[in-house]
């Protein structure tokens, strides 16, 4: 199972965080975001953490130019799109960058309805995000969506959870995706992982090792395969 770590701003809790097992970070390319960081220091950060991490940026309505500039230049190797991007931007902004470079979709779920959205994204994305709605903010708020609904979500490509996820919480929050309990644990409609940020923070953009290391010791009681 992936586990995202969102927010990273300083390069040595990025490194703590990939050395308790995160399988990406994320990095916020939104000028008004409390955790935003300059693509200067995203590079310098990403040079000194592991190659076998995923490195994402989150962008927020970008030109497509300057989103593709910004990931060359930073050399992540993911581009997370939390705003209003439709599917023909996706689309458009795969035939720029190299193949080898995820592209994630957030859509911000309010109701059922809200679900049906992603179909519209599933030949131009790799994979979907979703995140709690926020009538003012975009994402990072602390609030959670209603896992219920996502039993009868049943999207075609890997999906991600996020939205108010805590250490305290995940495990009754991946319990509602739960397909069958084995000496692994496997999950339904092509969940794929879960994406943190305020959870795991003493103050935003500032992570709290703590708990970031209480959240692998609460799916390690899952048994998931990391």
């Amino acid at each position: 199972m992936r586990v995202k770590i969102c927010g990273i701003t300083k390069l040595e809790q990025g490194q703590a965080i990939a050395n308790m097992g995160a399988t990406a970070l994320g990095f916020i390319c939104f000028l008004k975001s409390p955790r935003y960081v300059t693509p200067e220091s995203i590079k310098n950060i990403v040079e000194k953490l592991p190659i076998n991490i995923d490195k994402i940026g989150v962008f927020v309505n970008l030109e497509i130019d300057l989103l593709s500039e910004i990931i060359i230049n930073t050399k992540l190797n993911g581009i997370q799109l939390h705003g209003d991007e439709s599917p023909e931007f996706c689309h458009q902004l795969r035939q720029l960058i190299p193949d080898n470079i995820e592209i994630i979709k957030a859509l911000r779920i309010k109701s059922p309805q809200d679900l049906t959205k992603t179909n519209l994204y599933e030949n131009h994305v790799d994979t979907l995000l979703l995140d709690a709605y926020h009538p003012d903010k975009l994402g990072g708020t602390g609030q959670t969506l209603d896992w219920k609904i996502l039993q009868e979500f049943h999207p075609t490509f890997p999906w991600l959870l996020a939205g108010g996820l805590t250490p305290e919480n995940v495990t009754k929050a991946i319990q509602q995706l739960i397909l069958v309990s084995k000496p692994q644990i496997e999950f339904n409609n092509n969940f794929c992982g879960i994406d943190l940020s305020s959870g795991v923070e003493t103050a935003p953009g500032d992570k709290n090792l703590l708990k970031v290391k209480n959240l692998f010791d609460s799916l390690a009681k899952l048994r998931i395969k990391m």
